[in-house]
This record gives C-alpha cells, structure tokens and sequence, in this order.
C-alpha cells in the first residue's frame, strides 16, 4: 500500500526542542516541522477549543479554506494563530499528550508558541510599548519619579487616547496604581531586611507587590507571623521576567533570572523556602527558569524551583503543627467566591488558598476556575482588550452567580480584571486571613480589657 505523502505523523519530528540553549531551538525550518505536527494533532483532537482564539482560529483556517491541511496555512496565518495565544498555559495542563505526563508526543503548545516568538522577534526591533510593559520595574520607577502625576493622568481622558496612539494601551483598560514607596521600603523601615542568609522562607514579593501594592506583601508577611513563620525580606530583587518573554525577549528574561538567583540562592543553600506571592512568578521559578536558562544558571533553576512555594501552599503544609494558627472560630463567616488563577492550575499544586480560608475561618467557598482573560499584558493592548474581555466573561459570570460578597483570587492582575469587568474586586488570600487573625486579637483584646 502506498504511503500517502501528505500524512503527518503525531510523533515528534527531528525539530522538537523547547530548549532555547539548542541551536535547532532558532532554526526555523526545524520549527516548521513542530507545527505542522502539533496542529495536525490539535486538529484531531480539539479539546482545547474553549480556552484562547488560537485553536478556534486554527480550526477556522483547516475547516473552511484548506479541507484539514495544515500544510497549506500560510506564515502570516500561523502568526495570527500564535498572535492569539496568551500564555495561560490552560492548554498544557489539560491536553493529554504532554511532556508533563511523559506522553510520547511530548505536546507543548504554549512553549511552541514562545519559540515561534523567541525567532520572530529576533527578526525586529521591540517598539516602545513592548519595552514598557516588558520592564515593569523601570516603569514603575518613572511613574513614582512623576510624584502620583501618572495615577492621575491615567485616569484622564485625553491622556488614555493619547496613550493608545503612541503606545497600543487600551484606553479603558483599567491600569494598577503605582505606589508612592515599594515594598522594599517598608521592610527596610521595619527591619525585615535580612543581613544574613539564614532564614525559614526569603520573600519573593514580585514586581506587582513592589511596585502597586505593597499591602499584599505587608499581610503576607503579617500572616506567616502569626504562623512562627521565620521570614526573610532581601533587597534587590527584579521582575521575574515573565513580562519580557511575553514579548520573546529571552535575554532581559535571562537577566533578570541570574540576578534574581544571585539574590535569593544563598537561602536556597542554607535551606530557605521561597515565598512567591503571585502565581505567575512562582510558575516562572518553580517550571520556566530551569528550561530557558543556561550553564550555571540553569543549575541553580533547578534548585531554586525546588524550593518555590505559594504562601498558602506553605502555610497549608505546616497545618498539622502546633504553631498552625488556627484561633479565628469566633469570626462570623460570609459565603466566599474563590477565582482560582490560571497559573496556579498549571503548577499542579491545588488552591491552598482557598483551602486554608476555610479551614481557618469556615466560610463556605465557590471555586471558579474559568481564565479571566488578563494573562498578563493580553489584557492591556488594543488589539486584544476586547478578546479579553470576551474570554473572561464566564469568570465573571461564575464569581457573580451567587450572593456571595467577598471575592478571593491569589492574583493580583486577575483581581484588577474582575474589578474592572464584574465590579468587584477580589481580595488575595493572605489578605482575608491577615484580617481574621486581626478581627480575633481585636476581640481577645476586648475580652481582657473587660
């Protein structure tokens, strides 16, 4: 029987690599291989239709221009359909074929994507939005230079309008507030400034933290005290560089990593666990690090992600001992409604958020796992505002189906996202709990008194 040449195997072709250290990572002959494979397969497959517009878009090119020929999709094509993935990584923690759960088709669509952005953007020169949203801390340190001007011109008009011609920033996205002093700051004046490397956990705040709300950290720090948790705050600490692959920028992402690792390595050393707040950086330290860096670096990646941890996820891990806090059983309790993040799913490490509310306060809680569509910057450019939007709408219609009045996501741009689109704003987990333990020494202040 003759073989039909245009049959594509669903086994890896000689250019499967998500490594950027192998030469053939660059080569885009031997990229084009690893696509035409992974869309033949999604194209059988299909499950991943609801999550982004790239597999619908996909499938749109196969079922009404080309009868199922994903040889015939044209660069400009493909381009849309990569354009139109905003690292989620939903697609990856459900797809069944994964280097994750050791399938031999060793299928990895949002990697894919970052290649196919890691060569084209070597081809141009990064305009002056992509170097702005790719370096938060540089921009935070402008807005903060403004003296509170730039909070308030970006809830001007003129100014929004002005900014969506020169920068491609939406003019109704609804953008953080830069905070007048970081993070590092109130450590320092607190004395949280660890001079040694000796400590229980070493705080990763983020760049978010720093730079826009300082108080997730404060009640994050606040919370692991009431647990006799023994945490350290460093200084210097950079974007974990998710922003700037985003855009495939590898060497900022690189950059930023090995100085992060500088930092935070001689904890990790003595034994230190890392706290990362926002889902996001704790994926990009505990899964993408040790798979885009090299050498040396990717090393110590290996280390670093193996003491990663989410504030709850350590916090639920010392639930069993005795410095466990678990004093808050005389808090009236309100129904709960739980965002879990995209990036926490991929982690593979459960909603220990959510799980530690109840256990310590005894809400009743409803978990949410739909994408609100910020995904980072996705959520902040013209071109994809209003796809955001679409895309998180069963998020906030599942957060808004019920009476519930509080709202909880451990990440912060998704919390901006629900504010923005569902009126509410969500609050992150560590905040929740740092008001119960205050709520309960209030009341065990009165009862002494009296």
């Amino acid at each position: 029987m003759e073989e039909n040449p245009s049959r594509i195997s669903y086994l890896p072709t000689e250019g499967l690599t998500y490594d950027p250290s192998d030469s053939k990572y660059w080569n885009e002959n031997e990229l084009q291989k690893e696509i035409e494979r992974t869309f033949e397969i999604c194209h059988g497959c299909r499950m991943c239709f609801k999550y982004c517009d790239s597999f619908p878009t996909l499938f749109n090119f196969l079922d009404k221009q080309y009868e199922g020929d994903v040889k015939k999709i044209k660069p400009q094509e493909t381009r849309k359909i990569m354009d139109a993935c905003f690292q989620c990584k939903l697609c990856e923690v459900q797809c069944p074929y994964t280097v994750r759960d050791g399938h031999e088709f060793k299928l990895d669509f949002p990697k894919l994507v970052h290649r196919h952005k890691a060569i084209h953007s070597r081809k141009k020169s990064r305009n002056l939005r992509d170097k702005i949203l790719g370096n938060p801390d540089k921009a935070a340190g402008m807005a903060r230079a403004s003296f509170g001007i730039a909070n308030l011109m970006n809830r001007v008009g003129v100014h929004r309008w002005f900014m969506e011609k020169l920068l491609g920033i939406h003019r109704e996205k609804l953008l953080p507030d830069f905070s007048f002093s970081t993070f590092e700051k109130w450590a320092t004046k607190k004395k949280l400034i660890r001079k040694n490397n000796i400590a229980e956990t070493v705080l990763f705040q983020t760049c978010y933290v720093q730079h826009n709300e300082p108080q997730i950290g404060k009640d994050t720090i606040e919370v692991l005290g009431k647990n006799k948790v023994d945490c350290a705050c460093v200084k210097g600490l950079k974007c974990c560089g998710m922003p700037s692959w985003e855009q495939g920028d590898l060497e900022t992402l690189r950059a930023n990593a090995k100085h992060n690792l500088d930092i935070l390595m001689p904890f990790v050393e003595e034994g230190s666990r890392v706290i990362a707040i926002n889902p996001t950086c704790a994926m990009m330290m505990r899964r993408e690090y040790q798979e885009l860096l090299e050498g040396e670096d990717r090393e110590r990646a290996k280390k670093l992600s193996e003491a990663i941890n989410d504030p709850s996820e350590f916090l639920w891990n010392i639930r069993n001992e005795d410095r466990f806090n678990k004093a808050t059983h005389n808090i009236q309790t309100e129904d709960i409604s739980y965002h879990a993040p995209c990036h926490l799913r991929a982690q593979g490490i459960g909603f220990k958020g959510r799980d530690l509310i109840k256990k310590v306060i005894g809400s009743k809680i409803k978990t949410v796992m739909e994408c609100c569509g910020h995904d980072g910057t996705f959520a902040m450019k013209v071109e994809s505002f209003d796809a955001s939007k679409r895309i998180g709408q069963k998020a906030f219609d599942g957060m808004k189906n019920g009476e519930s009045e509080v709202w909880v996501t451990d990440c912060p741009l998704a919390a901006l996202q629900f504010k923005q689109h569902a009126g509410v704003k969500p609050k992150h987990p560590m905040s929740i709990l740092a008001e119960a333990y205050r709520s309960v020494d209030t009341e065990n202040h009165k009862i002494i008194n009296n």
